[in-house]
């Protein structure tokens, strides 16, 4: 069997072997697609359905119907208001939460009765090289300490981004300089560190993990480039940022974001983080709602 064929056999394989083709997913109620909407609107705040489109690749049109669906059924709101449908905010009703929760304790539940406890790291392992492999990432971004020249571009590229997708205001520049000037000066390499993510010379994003007193650590200065979101490089920094933190002894991690982040709370809310704390303030020359986001270690 050539490669080609390899891999195609691999994917009917695995699809049946999720269940994946079946009329709900994991055999609860939601068809797969539903499911997999249900999912990326597991959110702080409202998602377009343009957005949810773009993201999956899927027609907008077909978005749209589907979340109408989903909407009649009591899981979403938002969906089925304004004249420009795909354009409206739509998220998730209480139900809708109670249903994405169950559905994710099934499907672990599910896998994990599949794969023995012993080869359950080995795939996913394997899945994951597979990942970086297709998504053009394998063996190509690392992700190293500090060098020279890296805490300069951690606090341009803070002030450029957030001031162009946010309108964030020079203060927090400052602040991000204040905080990478204390890492700099005082740091414990035991129990602090920051990574810079990296492609040869180009620098793609960055992860700090500070001490933030009592056994809990901070989840700090985050960030990635345009350009590398969505190839799974956040999630292998937040990954190697969690860790770190638990070789390091601490019990707890926290983070500090804003409402509007939304993309990000998902991603938090994926591995594991709950919102804690929210608070409406005027920061960096914006009205934000600023929230604490705890987990376990």
């Amino acid at each position: 069997m050539d490669p080609i064929d390899t891999i195609r056999a691999f994917s009917r394989f695995y699809t049946g072997w999720l269940g994946v083709l079946g009329r709900s997913y994991p055999g609860s109620g939601p068809g797969l697609t539903e499911a997999r909407l249900l999912h990326d609107l597991d959110a702080p705040g409202p998602v377009r359905a343009r957005d949810l489109a773009q993201g999956l690749m899927l027609d907008e049109g077909y978005v749209s119907r589907t979340l109408v669906g989903l909407e009649r059924r009591g899981w979403i709101t938002g969906a089925g208001e304004g004249t420009d449908r795909r354009a409206r905010p739509v998220s998730l009703t209480e139900a809708g939460r109670v249903l994405v929760a169950r559905l994710r304790a099934d499907s672990r539940t599910q896998i994990a009765a599949m794969l023995p406890p012993g080869e359950q790291a080995g795939v996913a392992l394997a899945l994951s090289q597979v990942q970086a492999m297709m998504q053009g990432t394998a063996g190509l971004v690392d992700l190293t300490p500090l060098h020279p020249g890296d805490a300069g571009w951690v606090i341009a590229r803070h002030a450029e981004l957030y001031a162009a997708e946010a309108g964030f205001d020079a203060t927090f520049e400052t602040l991000v300089a204040r905080i990478v000037a204390d890492f700099l000066d005082s740091h414990d390499a035991a129990r602090e560190c920051g990574w810079i993510a990296r492609r040869g010379d180009l620098r793609l994003g960055s992860i700090f993990c500070v001490e933030d007193g009592s056994g809990v650590a901070r989840l700090r200065l985050f960030l990635l480039e345009p350009q590398a979101r969505g190839t799974g490089l956040a999630q292998r920094l937040v990954d190697t940022c969690i860790g770190f933190a638990r070789e390091a002894g601490y019990h707890r991690m926290r983070l500090w974001t804003h409402e509007s982040h939304w993309a990000a709370g998902r991603l938090y809310a994926r591995n594991g983080f709950a919102i804690m704390a929210t608070q409406a303030v005027r920061s960096f020359g914006q009205d934000l709602v600023e929230q604490v986001w705890e987990r376990a270690l």
